[in-house]
């Protein structure tokens, strides 16, 4: 992973000190809330419902085991003893005070960590493939390009100030694990016919109150050109986003209204008037990032583990979890591991501060001191031995960490809802429990089978619900709490966003039409069939009958 240079900490001991003189004069009353809100967001501090949040920028996803232990730290002496992972892949306190926010800053500046851009109209965190430099099926390493993203765009003059917030995955494998098409701008990495690396373009997608699906406006870039390209398209964008209308400001509403064709046309007439040797990275600087994101040491292991398969044969609890959390990795005899934050009951994408250190603490005895966040607010540990999956399962299960539901129906994404934000409409986090609990038994949730389950508190859809195998949406009304279900969307390589199932229900209500609309999927499924396969052969009909003859 990349590492800080003096140049860069020296940087972040500034910012922390000028954010700290801001804190005192607003505390002193100096500066007035309206004057201090742009300063405050400019260093991811948010005012919530009951207390301030604060949103840490961890890059493409990726975690030292020291970051981790620091973050855990953060939790147990600045917030209420835990944090919670966002589909940002990035991480969130909500329980700071402001007296504290810039000592929280400095203790992460020590870590190589820092709140910069995770708010305001910016280019926001650069995600990418959690199981990226792990997996065999990548063509390149994504995390390396997100790396040269974050750096270029980190503090640019041009684009501190965009019409509105902006968002950009990375991904090198044919299995989009980044909803790469939902994002302002897609990168997937592909070789050409002839072995020649490049990026397809991909650029409007965007959730929120008008959902779209990024489209494709350059099937391939040279990787050598990508800085000067995706200058050109902030340029199109600054220039022509709406900044009279937030609800219109972002790049999916500028390319819904001039077309991909023409949005292309435009960026290309741009691109031809930028000095591409002045912006784009010489091979060089492309070699130093390079060099940060070289392969582990892996040992020289056989491909199969009598270890591992004597535990797999006489556990089922361990034979489950290789079933669904357990992925084949690039090198023979290792394997990759996603944690799930979504043990039924609890808060999706919570982590009390002892998990993480127990996390931090596996990391550096079983995954070369590695750990990444998912965008569907889980973990992953990237480099472990077969052989010692037996052991680190027992202590994932003693630390309350081994659920082993990976993309199945208890594996749901939700927003921190009503019970935090101050924008939502409805809570998330009551629903998924609820949800959850109901599809507690293991078998069960096996033998459904993947399933993808969203839920927003808000149109603003940080639960991504637009894109949901079944999306929940809280909506009020007059008062009360209700939401809306979405069935069909997929934030994967097939993106699509869900149809609107039909009137919204009241919140006692959603968890047993989730049952109902199982029930419905486990009768009508056909051989091999997932439940978004068998709503795009059927339709929505056979669901939308269930589950409202069963409402009402």
């Amino acid at each position: 992973m990349y590492g800080y240079d003096a140049l860069d900490k020296e940087f972040l001991a500034d910012r922390v000190g000028e954010f700290r003189h801001q804190v005192t004069r607003r505390l002193a009353g100096e500066l007035s809330e309206d004057q201090f809100k742009p300063l405050r967001l400019m260093n991811g501090l948010y005012l919530q419902l009951h207390a301030y949040m604060l949103r840490i920028a961890i890059p493409y996803g990726t975690l030292s085991a020291a970051q981790m232990r620091t973050l855990a730290h953060v939790a147990r002496t600045y917030d209420k003893g835990y944090g919670h992972f966002t589909t940002r892949q990035n991480l969130q306190f909500h329980w700071i005070k402001l007296r504290d926010a810039p000592d929280i800053l400095d203790v992460l500046a020590e870590a190589d960590m820092h709140a910069i851009q995770t708010s305001g109209n910016c280019i926001r965190n650069v995600t990418a493939d959690p199981h990226a430099g792990a997996t065999a099926e990548e063509v390149d390493d994504p995390r390396v390009w997100a790396e040269v993203i974050r750096q270029w765009s980190t503090l640019h003059p041009e684009f501190s100030y965009l019409p509105r917030k902006f968002k950009i995955a990375v991904t090198a494998s044919a299995r989009d694990r980044t909803a790469a098409k939902t994002h302002d701008i897609g990168l997937q990495l592909r070789r050409d016919r002839d072995g020649s690396l490049g990026f397809e373009v991909m650029v409007g997608g965007g959730l929120g109150r008008t959902p779209y699906i990024g489209q494709t406006i350059r099937e391939h870039l040279p990787v050598g050109r990508l800085l000067s390209y995706l200058e050109a398209v902030l340029r199109v964008y600054n220039r022509h986003g709406r900044r009279d209308n937030i609800y219109k400001a972002r790049i999916k509403i500028l390319v819904a209204t001039l077309g991909a064709e023409e949005f292309a046309r435009q960026v290309d007439a741009e691109w031809a008037l930028i000095d591409g040797a002045r912006i784009d990275l010489p091979d060089t600087e492309l070699a130093r990032v390079r060099g940060f994101f070289a392969a582990a040491h892996f040992e020289t292991l056989p491909p199969v583990s009598k270890a591992f398969e004597a535990a797999r044969t006489a556990d089922p609890a361990f034979a489950r979890f290789v079933r669904n959390n357990i992925h084949p990795h690039k090198q023979a005899g290792y394997a990759i591991v996603d944690v799930s934050l979504k043990t039924p009951g609890e808060t999706p994408g919570d982590a009390s501060a002892d998990q993480m250190d127990v996390l931090a603490d596996l990391a550096e005895r079983y995954s070369v001191g590695e750990i990444r966040v998912t965008h569907e607010q889980n973990l992953v540990l990237p480099h472990v031995r077969l052989d010692d999956l037996p052991t680190l399962h027992a202590r994932l299960a003693a630390a309350g960490l081994a659920s082993p539901n990976i993309n199945l129906v208890s594996d749901i994404i939700a927003c921190p809802g009503l019970d935090y934000c101050a924008l939502a409409n409805a809570r998330a986090i009551p629903i998924a429990q609820s949800i959850a609990e109901r599809f507690a038994e293991p078998e069960l949730v096996e033998k459904i089978g993947e399933l993808k389950i969203k839920i927003s508190g808000c149109i603003n859809a940080c639960g991504h619900h637009h894109v949901g195998h079944i999306g929940i949406l809280g909506v009020d009304k007059k008062g009360e709490e209700f939401y809306q279900l979405t069935l069909g969307g997929s934030g994967a390589e097939d993106a699509e966003v869900g149809k609107i199932l039909g009137p919204a229900l009241p919140a006692h209500q959603v968890a047993g039409a989730v049952d109902e609309l199982v029930e419905v999927y486990l009768r009508e499924r056909r051989e091999g069939e997932r439940f978004l396969d068998t709503i795009r052969r059927t339709g929505l009909q056979p669901f939308k009958d269930a589950v409202y003859v069963t409402a009402h």
